[in-house]
């Protein structure tokens, strides 16, 4: 029973003060996220800006001059800079949040923050998805992305209408205009190394359904395809299943066995390596390269890469930005929103095991 009087009515500032405290509390989480920091895009990118939206070229200089002996009173020829062009597509994507007012006044918590949080958590899963497409050669309607095999020709990774993304370098690398001759490597030396997609030389049934095995003469093999064009591979990023396999394996399993106290190890133990890999998402190491471990990686698919040279360029036109929408009455919203492309910029950067 209440008491006459007490009853809040339309008139009254108690339903004011609710409605205030909800705008005010909508703003503030707008405020807080306005950021476009994302591990994967600090992982594997190159980031640059643009004023323009849709296509935006980025070109680069190959490597194209050597110097000469020169003579008394001789002139050296002129040489000029080779360069090679490659067109990055810039997308919107975007996201709706809407929450009842009804949600919003009766709920203990903050159902606007816990939306956004969720959305922010979406963008997230949004752009590492993108990127692991967009370098494991995956097909996805959303991202624009295409499949690559092991056959798919480098003319046709070469071909911006078909390849938006772009790729490392596909099945006959010479027949394109990316390859040049590095060190002692001839073009033509280079081309009979083979495509940066390869199939994984266990070829059995089982592999191409289950996957999960890591043969490491497949290892060594992306390894040589890559130090011969200059790169230094430094990580290998691998599916859920692929840590599995190689957690079977006695060597990959020495981090967990610390050393004591006085002999230089951690007080903590095999803690340590568990904080360490929950930070950085490394698992181990295998031939001196980190061994990283992402749920979005096929598990019938594995990459190496050089990650001192950022394989791919993330353009940016516009950072996550977030708006206050009005969907209807009685709903508080927002958009959140934002324009970027990337593209597998340096081929030789990356190679990837196929197994499917």
């Amino acid at each position: 029973m209440v008491a006459a009087g007490t009853n809040p009515g339309l008139a009254t500032s108690q339903l004011n003060d609710t409605a205030n405290r909800v705008l005010i509390d909508y703003k503030d989480a707008i405020q807080d996220y306005k950021v476009t920091e994302m591990p994967v895009v600090a992982m594997f990118a190159e980031r640059f800006t643009t004023d323009t939206g849709g296509d935006v070229d980025i070109t680069f200089a190959k490597p194209s001059m050597g110097l000469e002996q020169i003579e008394e009173g001789a002139t050296p020829a002129y040489q000029h800079t080779d360069l090679r062009n490659e067109r990055v597509s810039v997308k919107e994507f975007g996201i709706a949040v809407g929450v009842t007012r009804r949600m919003l006044e009766d709920s203990r918590f903050s159902e606007m923050e816990l939306a956004l949080n969720e959305a922010r958590k979406a963008v997230d899963r949004h752009v590492t998805k993108h990127f692991i497409y967009a370098v494991f050669g995956l097909t996805d309607a959303t991202f624009g992305t295409t499949a690559v095999a092991a056959a798919t020709a480098e003319t046709a990774l070469e071909t911006f209408a078909t390849y938006p993304h772009g790729g490392f370098y596909g099945a006959s690398p010479s027949s394109g205009t990316r390859l040049y001759e590095y060190g002692g490597y001839s073009t033509s030396d280079l081309n009979d190394l083979g495509t940066h997609y390869f199939a994984s030389t266990d070829s059995s049934s089982s592999e191409a359904t289950s996957g999960g095995n890591l043969e490491l003469g497949d290892v060594t093999k992306a390894i040589e395809l890559m130090a011969a064009k200059g790169m230094t591979p430094d990580t290998i990023l691998v599916s859920p299943t692929h840590y599995k396999t190689l957690l079977n394996l006695a060597d990959f399993t020495a981090p967990f066995t610390v050393a004591a106290e006085d002999a230089g190890g951690s007080p903590k133990g095999g803690l340590d390596y568990v904080n360490s890999t929950s930070s950085s998402g490394i698992v181990g190491q295998l031939y001196g390269l980190n061994v990283v471990v992402n749920p979005y990686v096929p598990k019938t698919r594995a990459g190496i890469f050089d990650m001192k040279t950022k394989p791919v360029a993330y353009v940016e036109r516009r950072g996550l930005t977030v708006e206050e929408a009005n969907p209807g009455f009685g709903i508080t919203g927002s958009y959140m929103s934002l324009r970027y492309g990337l593209k597998i910029i340096r081929p030789e950067a990356g190679c990837i095991i196929i197994s499917d």
